[in-house]
């Protein structure tokens, strides 16, 4: 075993002073950052139907142009923390800037489907590299208690910019172009840029000096092998032998890497962050609120798209309430946090969640405005404790020296847990569509179909839609709404079960939260390094 060792954070005297740390530009820097990816992640899926059109790009290859960048992201999170950690987190995150603006930029450039899906890699790559240094970024900025204020006011601006993103990119796709909802990053990035450069203080771990490549390598391949079954099971089947295959790989491969990380001197990931009871339960949270939050709301545009006929700008309205209410919901949730501590306030947010997951198992067919706009204010003001609260346990409770590997731990949490839950509720919700279809179209009392031509009926069912008269000619009108009835229908029975399941784990995870402490201050306490 490598030689263990000692060594202690800095204290915060040591470092700039908050007067020459600018906190408030560096928040104002680092929250252009994170918007762009932000921004980026809402616009892509209203643009699909035209980058579709004009690359001739088929289904699979949309998939692709999301999967893509969620797969670069996951893999290199937690080492473009580290990188930060030892090279310095002003200088990641500027080079995650500038290469998200000018990735974007080429993105917008692109004559290809296939360069796109590569530029969106590169893209996803790029935004590893920013989300856990700007988390790093901050919590120097705002040292101790101050850092819950900053954690309010930075779920504020990504509120709005979760809020703003429907209608903008609504708005260039329709009035403008596909490529302009990727140019838009360019003028933001230059921005954050200019701002990061002139108000951020450089910060780094004293102690490390040297990266962890064999760590590297073995925590890309595990979290490589888990998103891509994750991603492929749908397509594959979870029973299928390349999934389970992908799925052993995961666990012998992530075996190795705790293995490794017990005894390297200098590890990617130190085990001792763990050892933080409040680090660890933290995670596991954005873990499960990711899978409840993420694979549930997946469905949701498909029901206002598929279901209602809403046009993309419009199911972004409806949905407004919820980025809208984060606004106000993410400094309440701090404020809150302050008084009552982490684990009152999170698990209460939960337990909010899951009352708002179940009001959305309830919604019907004729759904009106109010009947999801109630349940998603009730998700941002939910949601807002957790994300909060888990991102100041893991960050806050971690090593300043670690902050950056916390910070794409964290980030880490969300991603895998978003592909969980859109990968594992998309099973759910299929499966149920699929049982149900036969009951409602015997219902209905529609004709029989061959194989060869229900089968296909009921795969548009899973996603809401249903063939329009033009698409079966010399069909009976009255037959057309009929087929289009049983498949809204099945939809809904299949998007209820996914908000049921959705609603117990929002339940599963207040509990988890009530065991969440404070947690030991570690800004001047040793921590084991390998």
């Amino acid at each position: 075993m490598a030689e263990a060792k000692t060594v202690t954070a800095p204290s915060p005297e040591t470092g700039p002073s908050p007067e020459q740390r600018h906190p408030w530009l560096t928040l104002l820097a680092v929250s252009l950052g994170v918007i762009m990816v932000m921004l980026d992640g809402t616009v892509v899926a209203i643009a699909n139907p035209v980058i579709a059109t004009d690359l001739k790009a088929s289904l699979a290859d949309l998939q692709w142009v999301t999967s893509g960048y969620l797969l670069a992201l996951a893999v290199f999170l937690i080492t473009a923390g580290k990188l930060g950690d030892l090279f310095g987190h002003k200088m990641i995150f500027l080079v995650g800037v500038g290469g998200f603006a000018l990735s974007s930029l080429a993105i917008g450039l692109s004559s290809s489907v296939g360069m796109l899906i590569a530029l969106r890699v590169l893209q996803g790559l790029f935004g590893a590299m920013l989300q856990p240094a700007a988390l790093a970024l901050l919590r120097v900025a705002f040292p101790g208690e101050r850092l819950k204020t900053a954690m309010g006011a930075w779920g504020g601006i990504i509120g709005l910019s979760s809020a703003a993103g429907p209608i903008v990119g609504g708005l260039l796709v329709e009035h403008v172009s596909w490529q302009s909802v990727f140019f838009i990053n360019v003028p933001v990035g230059a921005v954050a840029l200019a701002v990061g450069l002139w108000a951020l203080v450089e910060s780094r771990a004293q102690t490390l000096s040297k990266v962890d490549w064999l760590g590297v390598v073995l925590l890309s391949l595990t979290m490589f092998s888990l998103v891509w079954a994750i991603i492929k099971a749908p397509e594959w089947g979870w029973g299928d032998p390349l999934t389970i295959a992908f799925l052993a790989a995961t666990v012998v491969i992530g075996a190795t890497f705790v293995w490794w990380q017990s005894r390297a001197a200098e590890p990617l990931v130190p085990l001792s962050l763990f050892g933080n009871a409040s680090v660890s339960i933290g995670t596991g949270l954005m873990v499960l609120v990711a899978f409840s939050m993420f694979g549930a709301m997946f469905f949701l545009t498909f029901f206002f798209q598929g279901v209602h006929g809403l046009s993309p700008m419009d199911s972004g309205l409806r949905m407004l309430p919820m980025s809208a209410g984060m606004i106000f919901a993410s400094p309440l949730a701090a404020v809150l946090i302050g008084k009552l501590g982490p684990r009152v306030t999170i698990s209460g947010g939960m337990l909010v969640t899951a009352l708002a997951m179940f009001l959305l198992s309830r919604l019907s067919l004729d759904a009106a405005f109010i009947d999801s706009a109630i349940p998603f204010v009730l998700l941002a003001f939910g949601l807002s404790p957790v994300f909060v609260g888990a991102t100041e346990i893991i960050v806050g409770n971690s090593p300043e020296e670690l902050s950056g590997v916390a910070g794409g731990v964290q980030q880490s949490a969300m991603q895998v847990g978003g592909a969980l839950g859109t990968a594992i509720l998309g099973a759910i919700v299929s499966a149920r569509v699929a049982d149900v279809y036969p009951q409602h179209w015997a219902d209905a009392k529609l004709p029989a179909l061959p194989p060869a031509q229900a089968e296909p009926l009921k795969a548009l069912a899973q996603y809401g839609n249903a063939p329009t008269a033009q698409q079966m000619p010399g069909i009976p009108e009255q037959v057309v709404q009929g087929i289009a009835d049983v498949s809204h229908l099945s939809f809904l029975d299949g998007m209820h079960l996914g908000f049921t399941v959705s609603t117990a784990v929002a339940v599963l995870a207040a509990v988890f939260a009530l065991f969440v402490r404070a947690g030991r201050k570690t800004a001047d306490a040793p921590i084991h390094m390998g």
